[in-house]
């Protein structure tokens, strides 16, 4: 196919607008997955059973299942599961887009849940010991001391699920969802050159995974301020 023709930017510029919405995709499930992640594992750091026995059934449900099966069961059954919450009357049309986003961020929000609490577990005592010792309010201790240190001791499993959701987003694809694979595969199919489409669309998550190195090192940095360098 020559490069040069309109049909080929045609659909150069469809892929453009399915990547603009893979990327939509991506940012709201991370953030999502993010903060209910970070809340949920506070919260299951409870010692009441019948808080651990949710979390527990939740994660081992969503940890279980493949991310695609909870797309579709979103997606084909979200709209009886509302109705049957909020009466049948009312009617509501779930989208691909918020059936990726929501099933993305169920998902990814217990592989959070279970590194926030890892990452509390770890750190030392003290620090819980020194804020109630200075009467710092359990919010502001939370969000001004804890959290910081839970997020760079978590850091590392934060940048592999960032991954993880990036190579996940295509999965809504199969729900309908015109993302970048989506349109890689019909420029495919109608012009017969799938590698050069499925190449491209390639490339993308190449380019937009490389981005990440240097914003992970930029935020490992500041995380880190304040401790202690150890000498080779």
């Amino acid at each position: 196919m020559d490069i040069s023709s309109p049909e080929f930017w045609g659909y150069i510029r469809q892929m453009a607008n399915g990547a603009s919405i893979t990327i939509q995709l991506f940012l709201w499930s991370v953030v999502l997955a993010l903060v209910f992640g970070t809340v949920i594992g506070i919260v299951s750091l409870s010692r009441n059973r019948v808080v651990q026995a949710v979390w527990r059934t939740y994660a081992s449900i969503v940890m279980g299942v493949p991310s695609l099966l909870v797309i579709f069961i979103i997606y084909y059954g979200g709209s009886a599961m509302l109705a049957g919450l909020f009466g049948r009357s009312l009617r509501i049309d779930v989208t691909p887009f918020g059936a990726g986003l929501a099933a993305l961020t169920i998902v990814y929000a217990a592989y959070v849940a279970e590194l926030v609490q890892g990452a509390v577990r770890n750190l030392p005592r003290g620090q819980f010991e020194a804020c109630s010792a200075l009467s710092i309010r359990p919010v502001r201790a939370w969000i001004h001391v804890i959290l910081p240190q839970v997020f760079r001791l978590a850091l590392p499993g934060l940048v592999n699920i960032w991954l993880i959701v990036l190579k996940d987003t295509p999965l809504v694809s199969l729900a309908g969802l015109n993302d970048l694979v989506a349109t890689a595969k019909i420029a495919a199919g109608a012009t017969k050159e799938p590698f050069v489409f499925f190449i491209a669309a390639s490339l993308f998550f190449i380019a937009f995974s490389a981005l990440t190195m240097p914003l992970v090192k930029r935020l490992e940095t500041r995380l880190g301020r304040g401790l202690a360098k150890v000498k080779s």
